[in-house]
Parts: C-alpha cells; sequence; structure tokens
C-alpha cells in the first residue's frame, strides 16, 4: 500500500489551508488533476476541521516517504517484468466493461489443462503494480501451470487512482452492486461463463490494497468465491475515507461486523510483524471477520522457511471442526510478498512461499452448494 507522495502531502496541507478541502481531499485519495468534487453532506462535519486535516497532512508527509519502500530485503525490478519461462501457457490481455466500470485485466491460461472445469484464482495488485509485476512478483503463474489453474489479474487505472491503488477505504467500493466489488466480480464471471472454469472453484487474493479488496470480495460476494488470500491488507470496512485509512494503517481497523448468518468464506492470512506500512494487527482482524459464528484455534505452528524467515501459522477450525482460516505471521516480514521472487516488486524471497501455500488452501476449499 502507498501513501500520497510528500509532495503531494505539501500540497494537500497548503490547499487544507487555503481553505479548498475538496481539491486537497482529491489529492489524498489519489485522484487525477481537475477532479476534484465538492465534499457530499455526508462528509461536511470534516470539513469544519480544516486546521486539523492540515495538521495530519504535514505529519504524515514527514514520515510517509520513509514508509513507501518496503524494507529488509524487498526489493524493486530495476526493468518491466518478463513472462517466466516455467509459465509456458498464455497469458493474454483483455478488457471488460461492466455496471462497476471497466478495466483491463490479464488471464493465465495453463499450456496443459486436464479434463473439465478448472479452477479460476483472481489475483489483485497492490499500488504502483500491474498484473506482469504481480505475476512476476508471487510466480502464481508458475504454480498454476503445474495445477491446472486459470490465473486473472484485474488492473487497477490511473484513472480510478493515481497510484492504482484498489480503492478500499471507500464506501462506495465496498458494496456488492456498486463500484470495484461489482467489477471484480464481473471479471470473474465473464471467464466463468466462457465454461472452462468450475463455478465452485473461484478464489480471490491480493496484496496490500490488494489484500484489502481481497477481504471485501469474501465479504460482497461470499456466493462467488470459494475462499480468499489476504496478504498485509485490512479488514473490509475498516476504512470509510482517507482520514480514516491512514488511521486503521497505522493502529489497525476492525471493520464492519458481518451477518451472522453470513457463510463462512474460508481465508488464508499472510502479514510480516515487522510490517510499517500496515500494521500486524489487521491480520488478526481480517481472520476475526471471515468467521462471524466464531471458530477455535486448532493448533499453532512455529518453524522456519527454507530462506530462514521463522513463522507462527494458526490454524483455526469452524464449530463443526473443519479447518477454515489459517493465519500466517512472519517474523521480520516487512510489507511484502512472502516468499516471492525478486522479479517482481515488493517481495520478500526467503519468506515462506505465500502463493503455494494459498493455492494449497483454495484448492482444499472447494465452495459447497
Amino acid at each position: 500500500m502507498n501513501f500520497p507522495s510528500r509532495t503531494d502531502m505539501k500540497e494537500a496541507s497548503r490547499l487544507t489551508r487555503e481553505g479548498r478541502l475538496a481539491e486537497a481531499m482529491a489529492i489524498l485519495r489519489g485522484e487525477p488533476a481537475g477532479t476534484a468534487r465538492p465534499p457530499s453532506p455526508a462528509s461536511s462535519p470534516f470539513a469544519g476541521r480544516l486546521s486539523g486535516l492540515a495538521r495530519m497532512a504535514q505529519t504524515m508527509a514527514k514520515g510517509f516517504e520513509k514508509g513507501l519502500e518496503p524494507a529488509g530485503r524487498t526489493k524493486r525490478p530495476s526493468s518491466a517484468p518478463t513472462p517466466s519461462a516455467a509459465a509456458p501457457g498464455r497469458f493474454e490481455t483483455r478488457s471488460f466493461a461492466g455496471a462497476g466500470g471497466s478495466r483491463e485485466y490479464k488471464l493465465y491460461i495453463p499450456a496443459t489443462l486436464p479434463p473439465g472445469p478448472r479452477p479460476l484464482v483472481v489475483m489483485l495488485h497492490g499500488c504502483t503494480q500491474s498484473p506482469d509485476d504481480f505475476a512476476a512478483g508471487t510466480r502464481m503463474n508458475e504454480l498454476a501451470e503445474k495445477e491446472g489453474v486459470l490465473v486473472a489479474y484485474p488492473a487497477q487505472s490511473r484513472a480510478a487512482n493515481a497510484q492504482k491503488c484498489w480503492n478500499w477505504f471507500n464506501v462506495a467500493d465496498q458494496q456488492r452492486e456498486t463500484g470495484e466489488p461489482a467489477l471484480i466480480a464481473g471479471i470473474a464471471q465473464a471467464i466463468i461463463a466462457e465454461g472452462a472454469v468450475d463455478p465452485a472453484r473461484v478464489y480471490v487474493a491480493g496484496l496490500s490494497a490488494g489484500g484489502a479488496a481481497a477481504a471485501i470480495m469474501a465479504s460482497t460476494h461470499p456466493d462467488l468465491f470459494a475462499a480468499v488470500g489476504v496478504h498485509s491488507g485490512l479488514a473490509c470496512g475498516a476504512a470509510r475515507d482517507m482520514p480514516s485509512a491512514f488511521a486503521a494503517m497505522k493502529k489497525g481497523g476492525r471493520g464492519a461486523a458481518p451477518a451472522r448468518d453470513r457463510r463462512v468464506v474460508p481465508t488464508i492470512v499472510f502479514h510480516g510483524d515487522s510490517d510499517a506500512t500496515v500494521h500486524p494487527v489487521n491480520g488478526d482482524h481480517v481472520i476475526a471477520q471471515s468467521a462471524p459464528g466464531g471458530t477455535t484455534a486448532q493448533r499453532e505452528t512455529h518453524a522456519r522457511s527454507p530462506g530462514g524467515m521463522d513463522y507462527t501459522c494458526t490454524v483455526h477450525n469452524d464449530p463443526h471442526g473443519r479447518p477454515v482460516l489459517e493465519h500466517w505471521q512472519v517474523h521480520g516480514l516487512a510489507h511484502a510478498w512472502s516468499g516471492g521472487s525478486a522479479d517482481g516488486s515488493y517481495t520478500e524471497p526467503n519468506g515462506p512461499d505465500a502463493s503455494r501455500e494459498m493455492l494449497r488452501f483454495f484448492l482444499a476449499h472447494p465452495r459447497a452448494d
């Protein structure tokens, strides 16, 4: 998850001091120049606290730039990522238009598919990333080739968010029939309609802002997604605007209380305990939100990855004794995809392999109709 740049924060602070709140909030939301809109009646109480926003902008600008770059061994590729030779299938560029808008996406189709409908994994990238970058960093296409799984990578547009973040903090993008949830679901449904995908084995995962968006999809579309993976993300409803998004990222946001009769969507969470961008407690909140009827922790495993990073994996059972939640806390991991490839951005190659573990978890949890 990327914050506005130091320059953006200074400009937002200046505009706020001048009383130009709409323009300041447009910058904080990452909207392109010239798209500022007047605050809605629901946000008018915030308009009365202009000096507070100015102080927040000035304070955050001092620390945000440092927080933009992940710590530790995380790397950014020096050039555009290229498809891996280990993933010989087709990586098609497509587009989708529906009620939630239009987006491009990429679809990985393995070179060899076993007979019958196959699983589909929808992968939601983080801020500043692209489908190619995310595919290279997670190596999900390589794993999908071995398992006969299709993988879709929706691409956030700069028109929707200047830093290409999924807008998880906007209320309109936390609803089933509107905004980005409708769009992401529409992409999955369009692929299903082509006939090659098993509707009972459709999954969604994401990193950072994409992880928060994945948690939203589990909340808004439990009838579509059989399981969800959230890496360094936040719970659905953890924020309702930009100021509350900053607070949730810094201190944690519990999110909206799910309906107790909602189907439990099996969820696997990865989060680094050294994440200074999205507080690790947000992983706890995702787990808590994922099982409204409650769970019991069955077992806790402490181990070390082949790359030398320690981690704790806690497995939770539903009331019937079935494992439905996994929480991987990676010790020393910053804001990065655990076990990823340095060919992509925001990855930690030495961590446990989040892609492999998520795919294992997904395939063990088809949706029961």
